[in-house]
């Protein structure tokens, strides 16, 4: 041990040698030779220059191997292989020849499988040695010269020229030595006698026996023979086979028979009395293995183990009592039994993966080992079929878990592999291992909202920020690839846009009015929801939101006919000749709001006769009930209320004066001082009489200064519209209402308004009034008819400038509606 720990390793190194050869497209094998006994440390081989590789560090290259000891170390930062624990060949390999281990370096990114075979070069470490110290030999003196006498083998479990290669006997008159090899190659000695013995001259012979190794330098064993000259014993044994062969299956229970050797002696009494026993056994053998001295019986000692010995070959001597032996050899054949089950080694395994990776990705890097022989060590791997996975061989005794279909992380977020490896033994024997492959997401899916399109309904007149409802969608997809945040469309709803009227809460999709909501003014708003997931690039879906506005009752009804004046009183004539059922005039009115809240109903409140008078409940019209006498009073006055179908309702109220009369000077003289009525007079005092006289001076004298200054300037600007082309275009005052045509309303006034589309200023014309039965009468008035035919004549005078003026101007096209 000492001269080869002395020698410098350079020397070792020098000798190695490097054998690659290409298995597949991305695997090489090398070989290395290395000495045993090596330094810790001491340089092996050149890994990235003899595989061409420059990237061991950021490959994250590492030796994978299924056995327990380490023997050599990758130093990826210089590409080298070295030794990283002592080696001992024969702790390694015994007498197994040549003795070599081998291993896998993987690189990963892209996967990358070396597989490097180191070949353990034997040294001289060992001496040859004797299993005893002492040979003792009983020879008769009577032995002939050329007898064999077989002497105990000694034991080198160095290989090659380093092992057992030459007996030397020390010199002495008798005895020589001759050297033979068996099957094996171990070489034994046998002495031979040459000069007879006599026991009278030397009783006790002491000779020395050195078993010398072919090292450099050469080691040696020696042992001591001590033969005792007996009396004469002239007959040897002699086994009845010279080789016996026998066969023992492996883990056979201790006591085992295996065989029997028999040999016989002609001699008689004592000198024929013949004991077995082994001679030097290779290794361990002699422990595993023990025979009956008397019998010749071999039986199994220890339990024995195929995958470390598959054959024994066993020196038995027999030696009978005269110390004359006979020496055959047993040869015991293990049969293998299926006693080891498959080892599986996870050598690379992604335990995390993208549902986006082609089918045909390597999830793992796995090698499985069998110690049983043929068929007991042929292994099948399989995975699970309902798994989309298979297993494909990459190199020998090493295998690729691969992908078979594209992932759906939102179908099967992880699989639980398990990876079975059953040898073909009889019966089977099968490991497992488990792997847990989990798919990370990728932003595939879109959001989806729960409906296909929302509706919603508020109330008006609604409180600013009041929640509406909520939209709602979901993603398939995980964490941030489902983290949804929702927006409004950016469109026009009545020419504003919709985020004046609405907003939504970005992460719960939650609806809030912006504003009140006033039924009469937007009846309905329809807008798009968008929903956006937190992916890169973010996918999102739109969905149609349509709220609808819902009326409520906040709107009284307004009375459109008759018209209350603060002026003039207006009475409608009945004629004392009516009839029952006759229709004095009929109350218009309308409610700006929907539905039930603007369904109206007619009702008299109060009335100076009800007995003559009734309202149509559902359409305002005024009818007399009974026939119309002398008795009845000319001044009617009624009092009728219009309420919608609102909860709560609203309502308005209107007066209606009614003259029951055949003529006009009947009326005149009962109207004189109608509105001078307790009803509405009894709180007026002279004071306030005289304030309202002057204001209503002063305001009427304003407004004859602006009507002629506002005349004077329309005259001048006429002149020039007058001989213009444009087109006159009608204009009709709003919530006008042509009551002529229900037949309700014989007595009203019509007027006329004609505009042209450039001019500033309006053309008036005020008509007559369509019946006489409608009375226009002043409160302050104390005039007769003479007067009412003035104020009759007033009016004519601008339908007469009117006709006047069309016939001066005879070009222009006038469009008006009566």
């Amino acid at each position: 041990m000492a001269h080869i720990s002395s020698e410098p390793p350079i020397k070792w190194q020098v000798r190695a040698f490097i054998l690659v050869f290409l298995i597949e497209a991305t695997v090489c094998q090398i070989r290395y030779s290395v000495p045993e006994e090596m330094r810790k440390g001491s340089f092996v081989g050149n890994v990235a220059e003899d595989l061409g590789i420059d990237r061991l560090r950021s490959g994250r290259a590492r030796i994978v191997t299924g056995e327990n000891n380490q023997y050599t170390e990758l130093k990826t930062d210089k590409g080298t292989l070295v030794v990283n624990e002592r080696i001992d060949r024969e702790e390694l390999c015994g007498d197994m020849t040549p003795c070599s281990f081998s291993f896998e370096i993987i690189l990963e990114n892209p996967i990358e499988l070396h597989r490097l075979t180191v070949e353990i070069l034997d040294v001289n470490d060992h001496a040859p040695t004797f299993k005893n110290d002492v040979i003792n030999l009983e020879i008769s003196e009577s032995a002939t010269i050329g007898s064999h006498f077989d002497l105990e083998s000694a034991y080198d479990p160095d290989a090659g020229i380093h092992s057992l290669q030459n007996y030397v006997l020390s010199p002495n008159d008798n005895f020589v030595l001759k050297q033979q090899s068996n099957a094996d190659g171990i070489r034994f000695a046998v002495m031979i006698l040459q000069k007879p013995l006599d026991r009278e001259l030397k009783p006790h012979l002491s000779l020395k026996m050195i078993a010398v190794d072919g090292g450099t330098p050469q080691r040696s064993g020696t042992v001591n023979i001590e033969i005792t000259v007996l009396d004469i014993n002239d007959n040897r044994p002699v086994f009845n086979q010279s080789l016996y062969t026998a066969t023992v299956t492996e883990n056979a229970a201790i006591g085992t028979y295996i065989t029997t050797v028999n040999a016989s002696d002609a001699d008689s009494g004592s000198n024929g009395l013949v004991t077995y026993t082994f001679s030097n056994v290779k290794g361990k053998s002699g422990e595993i293995f023990e025979i009956d001295s008397f019998t010749g019986k071999i039986t199994v000692a220890e339990n024995i183990d195929f995958e470390k010995d598959r054959k024994y070959e066993i020196r038995v001597i027999a030696k009978d009592q005269g110390g004359l032996s006979d020496a055959t050899t047993i040869v015991i054949e293990v049969t293998d039994i299926n006693d080891n089950a498959p080892v599986i080694n996870i050598m690379s395994f992604t335990s995390l993966i993208s549902e986006d990776v082609p089918p045909g990705t390597t999830i793992a890097v796995f090698n499985v080992k069998d110690a049983d022989s043929e068929r007991n060590g042929q292994v099948t791997c399989s995975v699970d079929s309902n798994l989309p996975f298979k297993i494909q061989s990459s190199l020998t005794n090493y295998y690729n878990l691969l992908s078979q279909v594209p992932f759906d992380r939102e179908s099967k977020p992880e699989y639980n592999i398990t990876i079975t490896a059953t040898d073909s033994g009889s019966p089977p024997l099968s490991t497992k291992a488990a792997l847990h492959l989990k798919i990370s997401d990728v932003n595939d899916n879109s959001p989806v909202f729960t409906e296909p399109s929302y509706s919603a309904h508020i109330v008006e007149n609604n409180v600013p920020g009041l929640s509406i409802f909520s939209v709602s969608a979901r993603d398939s997809d995980w964490n941030q690839n489902a983290r949804l945040s929702y927006f409004l469309e950016d469109t026009q709803v009545s020419g504003n846009p919709v985020s004046s009227y609405v907003s939504i809460s970005s992460e719960t999709g939650v609806i809030h009015a912006v504003r009140s909501f006033d039924y009469e003014q937007i009846k309905q708003l329809v807008f798009t929801v968008k929903a956006q997931d937190g992916g890169s690039p973010p996918l999102s879906s739109n969905v149609t939101v349509k709220i609808l506005i819902q009326d409520q009752n906040d709107n009284p009804p307004q009375v459109l006919y008759p018209v209350q004046t603060g002026g003039s009183l207006v009475a409608e004539m009945v004629p004392r000749s009516a009839d029952v059922g006759y229709l004095v005039t009929k109350v218009v009115a309308v409610d700006v709001d929907s539905g039930q809240n603007a369904w109206l109903s007619y009702k008299l409140q109060k009335a100076t006769d009800r007995a003559l008078f009734e309202v149509g409940l559902q359409n305002g019209e005024i009818r007399t009930i009974r026939q119309v006498t002398d008795k009845d009073a000319v001044k009617q006055r009624l009092t009728v209320i219009v309420e919608d179908n609102g909860q709560p309702s609203c309502s308005a109220t209107v007066i209606v004066n009614v003259a029951v009369a055949d003529s006009f000077p009947e009326v005149l003289s009962e109207f004189t001082d109608f509105t001078h009525d307790k009803e509405y007079n009894d709180n007026l005092t002279f004071y306030l009489v005289l304030a309202l006289a002057v204001v209503s001076f002063l305001f009427i004298t304003c407004l004859v200064v602006i009507i002629s200054v506002k005349i004077y300037r329309w005259r001048q600007q006429s002149r020039i519209l007058y001989h213009s082309n444009l087109p006159v275009i009608p204009y009709y005052p709003p919530r006008y209402s042509d009551t002529l045509g229900t037949g309700a309303l014989q007595h009203v006034y019509n007027y006329e308004v004609c505009r042209t589309t450039d001019s500033r200023k309006s053309d008036c014309k005020f008509g007559r009034a369509g019946s006489q039965n409608v009375l226009i009468l002043d409160p302050n008035s104390t005039g007769t008819m003479q007067r009412i035919q003035n104020e009759k004549s007033i009016l004519d005078e601008p339908e007469e400038r009117e006709k006047d003026t069309r016939n001066g101007m005879g070009q222009e096209d006038w469009s008006c509606k009566r």
